[in-house]
C-alpha cells in the first residue's frame, strides 16, 4: 500500500494570470493558518486498470487531515496483502464515498462485513433489496409471485421501503402493523358512513321535487366519499411478515445484512380461520330472518346436494358441478381438465393442470401445490356421464366447424373455448339463487364432497389425497366442525343400539315424569335354597 499524503493549499488567485496559486501561494510559507488541508490516499485501480484516488480536503488542520488519512489506511490494510479481490472492494467502498460526500466507514463494522463476507455497500435500503430479491424468485407460480408483489407494493414499501435493510429492527415492523391496523379502523368507519349514506339513497323515493333534491344532494356525498374498501384482516397479515420474512432470509444467506432477521421475532395479533359449517335448519331460519351467513365457509346437506343437482341436470356444465360437488377438484382445476386426463376404462380422472385467474386474465398454470397433482377415482355415474358429454361436445364442434376452438378441454364454452374461472363463479351463485337453496360459494361445492365423503365413513387419509391436501391435519382443521356434526350423530347412533327402559322425555307432564315399567330384581340367591341344591345334586 502507497503511502498517502496531506496538502496544504488556498484559493489565492495570482492577479496577472487570474488563476489560483494552489500550494505554490507565498502566503502559506509565511502562515501556518493560512490555507487548509487535503487527505490524498492511492486507491487500487478499477476492473479497467484506472488510477483512482481518496482525496478530502478542507480540514483547518494537518492534525485532522491526518486522522482522515488514518482511517482510510486503516480500512486499506483489512484485506491480506496477497488478496486483490478484498483490496478492491475496500477501494471501491472509498470511491463510492467520495463521490457521495459520504464520512469514512466504521472501521469495526466494515472489518466484520469483510470478514464474514458481507456487502460492504451498508446503504441498501429494504425497498431497493425487495426488489432485488422478488426478480430473483424466477421459480415462483404466478399466483405466487403476484401475492409478494402485491405485499411489498401495498405494505413493505410504503412502511419499511426507506429504512436501510442493516438497520431494520423489530419495533420497525411492529409499527409497521399497528399503522396497519390503525388504518383498518379507519376504513371500516369510513365503509359504515358510505353504506349508511347508500341505504338512505336506495330508501330514497324518484318522485317529488324534494326527494330528488335529497337524492341529487346524496349522490353528491357519495361522491365525496372514499369507496368501498377492503381492510388488511388479521388472518392477511401474517402472509406479509412471512414475505418480508423470506427476503431478509434470503439476504443473511447472501451475507447483505447481519444473520438477526427481525421478522421472525414480530408476534401479531391472532386471527380466526373460519370454519365450515352445515346448513342446519336452524341456520337457515337464521339467515332468512337476518341475511347473515353464519360462516363464510357453508356447507349444504346430502339433500341440499341433490336437490342442486337436480336442478341443474340439464345445464350444460352439469358434470362440471357433480365433479367438484362429489371429488372435490378445485375451480381452476375443473375448468383446466383436459380430455387426455380421463380414462374411461379405468374411471379414473388425473389432475395436472388448472386455470389460474391473476385480476381478470386466465392463464394455464400447474396444481395449487404438488400434493394437487393427483389421481382421482371415479364413480360409474359420473364416468358414464363424462362420456355422454364428450357426445355433445363433438356435436357442438360439429355446429361450430371451422369457428370451434379446439382447446383439448373437458368444459369449454360453446365454441370449444376456454371457461373463464370468474364466469363459472357467477354462473354457479346465480343457479344456486334459482334453485331457492342457502348461499354457498363455488369453492363451498368442494368443501360439500369433503363432508360427503367423512360422513360416508371414508378414511380421513383418502378424503385428504382426494381433495389434494398436504397433510391431513389440513383437512381435519378445515373440516372440524363437520367432523364435530359427524361425532355427534356417532354418539346418537351408539346410544340407540343399546336398548333402555328409561321414561322419554315426551312422558313426562307437569315436572312428574310418568311411572316406567317395573323391571325384574336381579338378588343373590338365598343360603337355603344353596343347601337345597346341594342336597339334591
Amino acid at each position: 500500500m502507497k503511502n498517502g499524503n496531506l496538502i496544504r493549499r488556498c484559493r489565492c488567485t495570482d492577479p496577472k494570470t487570474n488563476k489560483e496559486y494552489g500550494a505554490s501561494c507565498p502566503k502559506l510559507k509565511s502562515s501556518r493558518r493560512h490555507g487548509t488541508w487535503t487527505a490524498v490516499q492511492e486507491l487500487e485501480p478499477n476492473q479497467n486498470g484506472d488510477r483512482r484516488r481518496f482525496r478530502r480536503g478542507g480540514f483547518e488542520t494537518s492534525t485532522k487531515a491526518q486522522e482522515e488519512l488514518d482511517k482510510v489506511r486503516a480500512l486499506m490494510a483489512i484485506p491480506e496483502e496477497d488478496d486483490a479481490w478484498g483490496k478492491t472492494q475496500i477501494s471501491d467502498l472509498l470511491e463510492n464515498c467520495v463521490k457521495d460526500k459520504d464520512p469514512v466507514p466504521d472501521y469495526d463494522e466494515t472489518r466484520r462485513r469483510f470478514k464474514t463476507g458481507q456487502s460492504l455497500n451498508s446503504k441498501v435500503t429494504v425497498a431497493e433489496w425487495l426488489d432485488t430479491w422478488l426478480a430473483g424468485r424466477k421459480r415462483l407460480r404466478r399466483g405466487g409471485a403476484t401475492r409478494y408483489e402485491c405485499d411489498i407494493r401495498v405494505h413493505l414499501k410504503p412502511h419499511l421501503g426507506h429504512l436501510r435493510l442493516d438497520k431494520l429492527r423489530v419495533h420497525h415492523i411492529d409499527s409497521m402493523f399497528d399503522a396497519i391496523n390503525e388504518r383498518n379502523i379507519e376504513i371500516q368507519e369510513q365503509n359504515a358512513q358510505r353504506r349508511v349514506v347508500r341505504d338512505d339513497l336506495k330508501a330514497t323515493p324518484n318522485k317529488g321535487a324534494e326527494n330528488r333534491a335529497r337524492r341529487h344532494w346524496l349522490r353528491a356525498q357519495l361522491d365525496a366519499m372514499p369507496p368501498f374498501r377492503r381492510i388488511t384482516g388479521l388472518n392477511t397479515q401474517p402472509h406479509i411478515r412471512d414475505t418480508l420474512r423470506a427476503a431478509l432470509n434470503v439476504a443473511i444467506a447472501q451475507q447483505v445484512m447481519p444473520t438477526f432477521n427481525p421478522a421472525a421475532h414480530v408476534e401479531l395479533l391472532p386471527g380466526t380461520k373460519p370454519k365450515a359449517l352445515v346448513w342446519s335448519d336452524e341456520r337457515i331460519a337464521r339467515w332468512k330472518e337476518t341475511g347473515e351467513k353464519p360462516s363464510p365457509v357453508m356447507v349444504w346437506t346430502p339433500e341440499q346436494t341433490a336437490t342442486f343437482l337436480d336442478f341443474v341436470e340439464q345445464d350444460r356444465l352439469y358434470v362440471l358441478w357433480r365433479l367438484i360437488a362429489f371429488r372435490g377438484t378445485r375451480r381452476g382445476e375443473g375448468c383446466g381438465v383436459r380430455w387426455e386426463d380421463h380414462s374411461a376404462k379405468a374411471r379414473s380422472l388425473a389432475i395436472a393442470t388448472q386455470l389460474v385467474q391473476d385480476g381478470w386474465e386466465v392463464h394455464e398454470g400447474a396444481p395449487k401445490t404438488d400434493s394437487g397433482i393427483r389421481l382421482i377415482a371415479l364413480d360409474a355415474e359420473t364416468n358414464q356421464d363424462l362420456l355422454s358429454h364428450k357426445a355433445r361436445q363433438q356435436r357442438e364442434r360439429e355446429a361450430w366447424g371451422e369457428g370451434w376452438q379446439d382447446t383439448g378441454r373437458i368444459f369449454t364454452q360453446e365454441d370449444g373455448s376456454l371457461l373463464h374461472p370468474g364466469k363459472v363463479s357467477d354462473l354457479f351463485e346465480r343457479l344456486v339463487e334459482a334453485a331457492s337453496l342457502p348461499p354457498i360459494r363455488l369453492h363451498d361445492l368442494r368443501h360439500v364432497a369433503a363432508t360427503l365423503m367423512l360422513a360416508a365413513g371414508v378414511d380421513i387419509k383418502v378424503v385428504s389425497e382426494t381433495l389434494g391436501h398436504s397433510d391431513t391435519r389440513i383437512t381435519r382443521d378445515i373440516y372440524q366442525s363437520v367432523l364435530d356434526d359427524l361425532a355427534r350423530d356417532a354418539a346418537e347412533k351408539v346410544v340407540q343400539l343399546v336398548p333402555h327402559a328409561r321414561t322419554p322425555l315426551a312422558a313426562v307432564k307437569d315436572g312428574e315424569p310418568t311411572p316406567s315399567p317395573r323391571r325384574p330384581r336381579m338378588t343373590p340367591p338365598r343360603k337355603s335354597d344353596e343347601a337345597k341344591e346341594e342336597r339334591s345334586a
